[in-house]
């Protein structure tokens, strides 16, 4: 056995002893001997293994697979540039706190800067993005190796799954290989192995962790409040805590589509809009705000936080795991994991009424216009398709426009897991995410999923619609939104720009959805009418509903949306409620 097989294979194994289940790949030479012993793996029934093309559609595979699933997932590659194209997929794994080993093969450091092919500059790559970096040594036949290779993944398991201690997120690990690189090639200078290679018995890890506990801040006894808001953001640590605690102090909960804290009685469907108009945020000042996850999503948001500040709110924010909390604001006044009432439980009361009130207004004055004669909008898509959606289904939602969709009209229901790449709000791998994600999902139980994406999301990862016969598949529609470019920048500032603004922010593409899905061999549905979207979900594999839309008229309906319930928030506080 030549060294670097022998390290592949007892790498690969104690992957495996510790808990990992799912690999990406994408091909290449220098990284064979571990493709290998990844594909010996599977073979064996011990991990699910998946091939892509595309690195970067590989590693948000993978993120997809390790957001869903809740342990690390790994994601293979060769060297040179193919590393460089796991940058987005590590950047949104770091901020999102997803568990992911990143594993990078390399030529030996005797090529570095020798101007050899396929050799760059590898060493901690991804920056500050990771956990923990590691250069592992070049594979060697000699006393020691066994020991150091099995503890070398432990470690890496360790970090990134947050049993150190730390944050889970991605970890780094370089691997420079020499030839020969294929199983039954012997190295002349590798001699006779000197130790066995074999790991504990019972199939055990080389080094067992005891549970990390929960370092920095601790729970927070707070007094009741009557005037308290608790805002869930992406990445929510303890949702049902979250809903709990809401239930028992009389608080509404603005809880964006991807915290998991979107249900019960307290949450706001679309408390957007009462964030967005200033009369309400004036007279509903809270005296306590409590935020978990990541808050953000819109503009209005902050400006409550902000607000609510400078009226001297106290605005507790709950860690979402070791060292890692959000304040976008900079508006914190406490950092705490959990909280918990110090006194009695108190029945909601004239606060609690007043906010609900006012959502079901403005929801309602929104939702006569969605339904108007049958027509199938974007903002109406993405209402749909969640209430359409069963019990134990699983959304994925693009960061731009459709989440946004989602979050002014997604009504609260238990039963639906809505998911997202918030941590960094990119546009990058939505395809291969959503697709891993439903991997991971169904392979738990779980029902049919989704994603709703913009149409330049679609293509933006376009090569994740292509996989092999042999590849595992979820069953996944990909619901499109396609009005030909960036329909977001609609509505910021930029459109205020006609010179400009079509080429550099509306970027018309005119590319064919349709033909997209052919060359993929999916299968590809029109939306028209709302009547359209329950039969287009219908299906197995992956597969393609698109609704074609107009930028310019979804800026207008969304103008229209925001004007009616204004008015509907006007009228109800005109008449005292």
């Amino acid at each position: 056995m030549n060294p670097s097989t022998a390290f592949a294979t007892t790498f690969a194994d104690e992957l495996v002893r510790c808990g990992l289940r799912e690999v990406v790949l994408a091909p290449g030479s220098r990284s064979a001997p571990l493709a290998i012993a990844l594909w010996q793996q599977a073979d064996s029934g011990r991990l699910r293994l998946h091939v892509r093309v595309d690195e970067r559609s590989a590693a948000f595979l993978a993120l997809g697979l390790a957001k869903t699933g809740g342990r690390p997932a790994a994601v293979l590659c060769t060297s040179g540039t193919a590393a460089a194209s796991f940058h987005p997929a590590v950047i949104e794994a770091d901020e999102s706190g997803v568990p992911l080993l990143v594993l990078t093969a390399d030529r030996p450091p005797e090529l570095r800067g020798t101007g050899a092919n396929q050799v760059i500059d590898q060493l901690k790559l991804f920056g500050a993005a990771v956990r923990w970096f590691a250069e592992a040594g070049v594979p060697e036949a000699r006393p020691g190796m066994n020991a150091y290779w099995r503890s070398l993944a432990g470690r890496a398991w360790a970090a990134a799954s947050g049993a150190a201690g730390t944050f889970p997120g991605p970890v780094h690990i370089n691997l420079p290989l020499r030839d020969p690189l294929v199983p039954g090639l012997a190295d002349p200078a590798a001699g006779d192995w000197a130790e066995p290679l074999d790991g504990r018995p019972g199939d055990a890890p080389w080094a067992r962790l005891a549970p990390a506990g929960r370092a920095g801040p601790g729970v927070l006894d707070l007094p009741w409040a009557e005037r308290g808001v608790i805002m869930a953001g992406d990445g929510t640590a303890d949702p049902g805590g979250l809903l709990d605690l809401a239930a028992a102090a009389g608080w509404p909960v603005l809880a964006e589509p991807s915290s998991g804290a979107r249900c019960g009685p307290n949450a706001l469907a679309s408390y957007a809009y009462l964030l967005d108009h200033p009369g309400f945020r004036a007279a509903h000042h809270p005296d306590l705000v409590i935020c978990a996850g990541r808050p953000g999503l819109s503009r209005g948001q902050l400006a409550f936080l902000r607000q609510a500040a400078a009226a001297g709110a106290r605005q507790i924010m709950l860690t979402q795991g070791p060292g890692r909390w959000a304040d976008p604001a900079r508006t914190a006044t406490d950092v705490a994991a959990a909280v918990r009432l110090a006194g009695p439980p108190r029945p909601a009361g004239r606060w609690l009424g007043g906010w609900q009130r006012a959502e079901a207004a403005a929801r309602g004055a929104a939702g006569a216009i969605l339904d108007e004669d049958g027509a199938l909008t974007e903002p109406r898509l993405a209402r749909d398709l969640a209430a359409a959606l069963p019990d134990g289904a699983l959304l994925w939602a693009a960061s731009s426009q459709p989440i946004r969709d989602l979050d002014r009209h997604l009504a609260p229901r238990p039963g639906l897991r809505v998911l997202a790449s918030r941590g960094a709000s990119g546009i990058d791998g939505l395809v291969s995410a959503a697709a891993g994600a439903a991997l991971a999902h169904q392979a738990a139980g779980g029902g049919p999923a989704a994603a709703l994406l913009g149409d330049l999301a679609l293509l933006h990862d376009a090569p994740g619609l292509f996989a092999g016969p042999a590849e595992p598949r979820p069953d996944l529609v990909l619901v499109i939104a396609s009005n030909d470019g960036g329909g977001i920048f609609s509505s910021l500032e930029q459109a205020a720009l006609p010179g400009p603004f079509e080429r550099v922010f509306g970027t018309p593409h005119g590319a064919r959805i349709r033909e997209l899905a052919a060359a993929a061999g999916i299968r590809h549905t029109s939306l028209r009418r709302a009547a359209d979207l329950p039969g287009a979900l219908g299906g197995r594999g992956i597969r393609i509903a698109e609704l074609t839309s107009d930028r310019a008229a979804g800026t207008s309906l969304r103008s229209r949306l925001d004007q009616a319930a204004a008015a509907a928030i006007d009228r109800l506080t005109t008449a005292g409620g």
